[in-house]
């Protein structure tokens, strides 16, 4: 059984909840008994202003007005056809903005757009069924209303604004902080299907430039370290690092080859053993870090921080940084005994009081280097260029035979 909420007028006071007849003159028949009114002078209508003339449009607990007026005097005799002009306008206009302008209150937010809007463009999605005229075969009951009368939908404000936007003006334009894949989720929600291709093709381009051109984090390095079994090697071979703090992991034996490690924060890290060929250190805090055996042929540590780092392997193993570029960096106090640094460039670095015994520096750019302090006991000088360089309170004495220039 069908039901309807039965109302003299728009303002809907004591209205009636009757059951729908299967004919119209019953109905009326009924709803005349419940209001006092003769059969002849009763006409039904929607919520839209049309007037129905057949029971079977009307819909379960579907509000009916017998009068579309909003004046207080029609309370008063529904059967009376003399109205005053001036009530009559006011009832015209009213309804005629009813119509025409629907405010929506999505997620608390309130949204204004016209009718037209809402059907044009998607005329099957969900916001259009619901303010659709009777005609329409696919019409959905509209949603409650707040205290200013607004349509509440209980979605995400954020995402629903681009959807109407869509809606006025066919293209799809997000701002910078609001994610597509939210928008898709609204616009499937909303059955909005033309915007969803467009939706798709957004995440696929933001999805390729996330993974070309932005770095990974410390969390992405961590996931990854975890989930590689120990008995296979893990690589991070040309991976975009740049910036990422790494400080303290344990990071032995990474392939990090041609990687871009730019300003990364690796103090007091575990570089042991790792492999850092050609790999982009430069401006890169690796002080306190361990960095036994390491593998850096011509990489890039200009500007680097590497005080306090150990490069000492007890078990015999050379750390080889063969070419690698050294100029300003600042390895203050670090252990590199037995370091491998020929043809390096390490122009105005600052070397002083490091551990430098058995260090291969032949053909280096020791160029205005700060060598203070520093023990250079069995070291290869052979060809490099200690041009300006400053050897004050050496530990050992520097035999002219170590260098040539």
């Amino acid at each position: 059984m069908r039901r309807a909420f039965v109302y003299k007028n728009k303002i809907e006071k004591d209205g009636k909840l009757v059951a729908v007849e299967d004919t119209i003159e019953a109905f009326k028949s009924q709803i005349s008994s419940h209001f006092n009114l003769s059969n002849e002078s009763i006409k039904l209508f929607s919520s839209n202003g049309c007037e129905i003339v057949d029971v079977r449009v009307i819909r379960d607990d579907e509000k009916l007005f017998l009068s579309l007026d909003l004046c207080e005097s029609s309370l008063e005799d529904l059967g009376t056809v003399n109205k005053s002009a001036n009530c009559s306008e006011t009832s015209m206009e009213s309804e005629r903005t009813i119509s025409d302008w629907i405010t929506l209150n999505v997620g608390g937010k309130h949204f204004t757009t016209s009718r037209s809007t809402l059907l044009a463009k998607e005329p099957l999605s969900m916001l259009a069924r619901m303010f659709a005229n009777d005609n329409n075969v696919y019409l959905m009951h509209p949603s409650v209303t707040d205290s200013t009368g607004a349509y509440l939908i209980d979605r995400s404000p954020e995402y629903f604004e681009p959807i109407l936007n869509y809606l006025r003006h066919g293209d799809v334009i997000l701002d910078k902080h609001v994610n597509p894949k939210g928008v898709l989720e609204e616009a499937v929600f909303y059955g909005i299907d033309s915007m969803i291709p467009h939706l798709n093709q957004l995440i696929e381009e933001s999805a390729y430039a996330r993974a070309n051109n932005h770095s990974l984090t410390r969390m992405d390095v961590v996931r990854s370290i975890i989930l590689t079994p120990t008995t296979s090697e893990l690589r991070y071979q040309g991976v975009n690092l740049a910036g990422a703090d790494l400080n303290r992991l344990d990071l032995r034996n990474i392939n990090f080859k041609y990687a871009c490690l730019s300003r990364c924060n690796l103090s007091f890290a575990n570089l042991s053993h790792c492999c850092l060929e050609r790999a982009d250190l430069s401006h890169a805090n690796l002080e306190g870090s361990q960095l036994l055996g390491v593998k850096a042929l011509c990489a890039n540590m200009e500007g680097a921080k590497l005080i306090g780092c150990n490069m000492e392997d007890p078990s015999g193993s050379r750390a080889v940084m063969e070419g690698v570029n050294l100029k300003g960096a600042n390895l203050e106090g670090s252990n590199m005994a037995g370091v491998n640094l020929r043809v390096a460039t390490l122009k105005n670095a600052n070397l002083q009081n490091c551990v430098l015994r058995t260090a291969v520096l032949a053909g280096a750019d020791l160029e205005c280097c700060d060598l203070s302090g520093s023990d250079l006991h069995e070291a290869n000088l052979r060809g490099a260029n200690l041009k300006d360089a400053a050897f004050e309170l050496m530990l050992t004495p520097l035999h002219m035979s170590q260098t040539i220039r």
